[in-house]
C-alpha cells in the first residue's frame, strides 16, 4: 500500500511542519476510501517493480532513469509492459531503462517555455497544484529545489509517480500527495507555487487564485500557466457546455483580464512571461495514450477553432509576487 511517512519526515524538521497537524488525518481518510476500485490493482503493479539502483539519473535534461543497458531484453519488455498497465500516460514523457514513455503532452516543451523565467529554484521548497503523474516536479528537483511536493487527487497519476521514483531509486525530497488544493491549509510556506493547467477547471478562478496566494510565503513567486483568449480586460470565455469536448472548463480569461484578477488578490510584478498556440504536436494521441486527444478536440477543417466553434487553445504563463 502507499503511504506517505517518508513526507512526513521530510517535513518534520523543515518550514512545511506545519502540515503535519491536519495532513496525516486527511491522507489517512484517503487511504481507507481508496482501497477498491482500480488502485489496488495499480498498486500490484507498483509492487512488481524491483529493478536494481539506476546508472544513470538525470533530471536536469529530462527525466532520464537508467541508461537503457543494465537490463536485457526481456526483463525490459517486462518492465515496459508493467508501465503500460498504468495507461494512459498524459504528462512527460519518461525515458526509463531504455524506455520511451511517449506521453501525450510534451510537457518538456512546457518546461522549455517557462524555466528561464523562473526564480532559481535552488534550496527553494516548491509546491505545484494539479501536477499529474509528477513530470514538472522532476525537473523542478533537477533545477535544484530543496523539496517538491505536487497535489492532485487522480489514484492513477500518483501510482504513475511512484512508478518512476521507485524505480529511481526512491529517496527523493520531490512527494505527490492525492489531494486537491481546497484540501490544503493556507500554510503560507513555499517558496514557490505553481498552477499549470488548472485555473480553468476550477469553478470560482478568484477563489483558486487566493488558495494559490495562501500557499505562498511573503515575497514567494506564483507560476500560473492556463488557456487564456484575446481580448482587454473585461474579456472572459464562458462556454455554454463542453470547450474542446471538455465539460469542466468555466472560465477562460484573457491575458489583460487574468492579470487584474491576480492585482484584485493582491498579488504584484505580475507579467506575461509566455504567450503560446498548443500544438497537434505537443498534444497528441501515442501508444501510450490511446484516447483521443488535441486533433479530435478540433474543427477538422479550420483548427483554430474547436468542435464547439470557441477559439483553440492559446496558453499564457503568469508570473507574480505575492
Amino acid at each position: 500500500m502507499i503511504n506517505f511517512s517518508r513526507f512526513y519526515q521530510d517535513i518534520a524538521d523543515s518550514q512545511l511542519s506545519a502540515l503535519l497537524e491536519s495532513l496525516p488525518a486527511k491522507l489517512g481518510n484517503w487511504q481507507r476510501e481508496n482501497n477498491h476500485g482500480a488502485l489496488p490493482k495499480w498498486e500490484k503493479v507498483l509492487a512488481k517493480l524491483n529493478y536494481p539502483a539506476p546508472d544513470i539519473l538525470d533530471f536536469s535534461h529530462g527525466v532520464h532513469v537508467g541508461s537503457g543497458q543494465q537490463l536485457a531484453a526481456g526483463p525490459r519488455e517486462k518492465l515496459e509492459n508493467l508501465l503500460q498497465l498504468l495507461h494512459p500516460w498524459r504528462k512527460g514523457p519518461y525515458d526509463i531503462h531504455g524506455i520511451h514513455i511517449d506521453t501525450e503532452w510534451r510537457s518538456d516543451w512546457k518546461w522549455q517555455r517557462v524555466a528561464p523565467h523562473l526564480s532559481p529554484l535552488d534550496n527553494r521548497t516548491v509546491l505545484d497544484v494539479g501536477c499529474g503523474s509528477g513530470y514538472h516536479m522532476w525537473r523542478m528537483h533537477g533545477a535544484g529545489a530543496k523539496m517538491v511536493v505536487g497535489i492532485d487527487p487522480s489514484s492513477l497519476f500518483l501510482c504513475q509517480f511512484e512508478a518512476v521514483k521507485k524505480i529511481a531509486g526512491g529517496n527523493f525530497p520531490v512527494h505527490l500527495l492525492p489531494l486537491g488544493i481546497e484540501e490544503m491549509p493556507a500554510c503560507e510556506a513555499f517558496d514557490t507555487v505553481f498552477s499549470m493547467g488548472v485555473l480553468y477547471h476550477r469553478k470560482s478562478p478568484i477563489e483558486h487564485l487566493l488558495q494559490l496566494r495562501d500557499q505562498l510565503r511573503d515575497g514567494g513567486e506564483l507560476v500560473l500557466e492556463t488557456l487564456v483568449i484575446d481580448g482587454d480586460e473585461q474579456a472572459v470565455l464562458v462556454p455554454q457546455d463542453r470547450y474542446g469536448k471538455m465539460n469542466n472548463v468555466w472560465f477562460i480569461p484573457s491575458v489583460a483580464a487574468l492579470m487584474l484578477w491576480l492585482k484584485r488578490c493582491d498579488f504584484r510584478d505580475i507579467r506575461c512571461v509566455n504567450l503560446d498556440v498548443t500544438s497537434i504536436d505537443e498534444q497528441r494521441a501515442t501508444p501510450w495514450m490511446r484516447n483521443e486527444s488535441l486533433v479530435d478536440y478540433l474543427q477538422p477543417d479550420n483548427m483554430q477553432l474547436t468542435v464547439e466553434g470557441y477559439p483553440a487553445p492559446k496558453r499564457a504563463t503568469i508570473i507574480a509576487t505575492k
